[in-house]
């Protein structure tokens, strides 16, 4: 009996002792993310914005016809008897941002500087700094910031074309305020298409990001910055384990072109491209549905002359292959305007490279195909909304047949206001019909102040009616 017990003993601290060193080394193989913050922590920024905006009257309708002009009072400022001037509305937002020159550099997203009207950059020794902004690109959602400092810390920037599915990523930020809060996760996947983004083939990470952190870094183990937080699929306003991050190298590529010209400027073919599925693959010849077909081509733009045809499938750019339409734009955007590309294409049946110049992307197609003025346009003054012509397969898979689309929304602008959005189609305006941009430049020079507009369009398929309202 005792024999056994001591056997059972023995068995018993074996397991424990196992137990411990299994603990022991499953503790060793998890990251220690603790030098990493420590070290790049402090080129981590809080950055903070504050926009102005006139408070508008409250609307009390317009005075009735035939009414005596000794009444009108009544009609427009019987809210205040005094005439008092609305006063000014402050908005300000919260975001991340990272030092890229120790003379004062910083990236951060667009959308955390948008409309500002000031910027400050609280620094990690708390000094708080006001930031110009350099240059912005909506497209890709960054911005360049530069503040008036010297011997500032700096972030390693890496490789984020040499991230790999599954390897650890951490994130630091200001989530809600909370400056240099620390999070980390893994890449879920790269190359990610997002909606409504043409230019980024985003990092998709579960690392914990949620309001605050937009603009903040992604870090590999390396302490490298790989990425810049940006964006967050959420059904609750917070994190739900999907964020998605731009690439470094896409971000310093823009950010290059920012500090050298103050704007960005990619390549462009002048294409109109779409998915191959796998009917349409098997009818083209291919194994497996991959690369962008061209559904139809600018036969004046650079890819018409290059030699592009409709029905041609691009199936790898510059060496960069072409999974799926999505991967296109990315890849053209990345060369330079005036610089020639290689473009493997199937024809036919057969695979030909085609070597052409690749052109610069217009503000506006249809300004830069007909030469017109490259002047804005009247309504995007007016209403802050610039259109190009309703695009032919929209009619067709939006039973849609007149109108323009959106390409461009100002920030606080009457149609930003509205709730108006790039990509919306806009069908009429207080019941009239809109035919083409200069029907519609025509429309909104017309439209009445102060009072409310009926807006027809169409958002993703669906119809829908906004209000929109031009002030004095």
């Amino acid at each position: 009996m005792k024999h056994h017990w001591i056997g059972s003993f023995t068995r018993f601290s074996l397991i424990l002792c196992l137990l411990f060193s299994w603990t022991q080394v499953a503790a060793r193989s998890l990251p220690d993310f603790a030098e990493l913050v420590e070290q790049a922590s402090p080129a981590v920024v809080n950055i903070s914005t504050t926009q102005v905006r006139q408070a508008q009257r409250p609307s009390q309708g317009a005075m009735p016809p035939g009414m005596p002009e000794i009444f009108r009072h009544f009609f427009e400022d019987f809210h205040d008897p005094r005439g008092n001037v609305p006063r000014q509305q402050q908005r300000q937002s919260l975001g991340s941002g990272f030092i890229i020159s120790s003379d004062g550099y910083l990236l951060t997203n667009n959308h955390v500087v948008e409309g500002a009207d000031e910027i400050i950059v609280r620094l990690s020794d708390r000094r708080e700094l006001v930031a110009e902004l350099i240059g912005s690109d909506p497209s890709t959602d960054i911005a360049l910031l530069k503040v008036e400092a010297n011997g500032l810390p700096v972030v390693r920037i890496g490789d984020s074309d040499a991230l790999r599915v599954g390897e650890w990523v951490l994130a630091i930020g200001s989530p809600f305020g909370f400056d240099h809060s620390v999070t980390a996760g893994i890449v879920s996947a790269k190359g990610r298409a997002l909606p409504n983004e043409t230019y980024v083939p985003f990092i998709q990470t579960d690392v914990a990001i949620n309001p605050g952190n937009s603009g903040g870094p992604l870090f590999n183990l390396n302490g490298e910055v790989v990425g810049i937080n940006s964006q967050i699929y959420t059904r609750s306003g917070g994190f739900m384990g999907l964020s998605f991050a731009i690439p470094a190298k896409v971000a310093m590529q823009v950010a290059d072109q920012l500090r050298e010209t103050g704007r960005v400027s990619r390549g462009w073919l002048g294409v109109v491209i779409q998915n191959v599925d796998r009917d349409l693959a098997e009818s083209f010849g291919l194994d497996s549905p991959r690369g962008a077909l061209i559904a139809n081509v600018d036969e004046s733009g650079p890819a018409g002359v290059g030699g592009i045809r409709s029905g041609d499938i691009i199936l790898e750019v510059n060496g960069q292959t072409i999974e799926r339409a999505s991967d296109l734009p990315p890849a053209v955007g990345q060369i330079r305007p005036g610089d020639s590309g290689r473009f493997l294409v199937l024809r036919d049946g057969r695979r030909i490279t085609l070597n052409f110049t690749v052109g610069e992307r217009p503000e506006d197609p249809q300004i830069a195909s007909t030469g017109r003025s490259t002047e804005q346009p009247a309504e995007a003054s007016r209403l802050g909304v610039r259109v190009e012509p309703l695009p032919s397969g929209l009619k067709d898979s939006w039973s849609v047949t007149s109108g323009v689309r959106v390409v461009d929304v100002t920030p606080g602008s009457p149609a930003a206001a509205a709730g108006i959005r790039r990509d919306d189609l806009l069908v009429s305006l207080q019941g009239e019909t809109i035919r083409d941009p200069a029907h519609f430049t025509e429309l909104a020079s017309a439209l009445p102040a102060n009072q409310s507009i009926a807006v027809r369009l169409v958002r993703s398929g669906s119809p829908l009616f906004v209000a929109l309202r031009i002030p004095e």
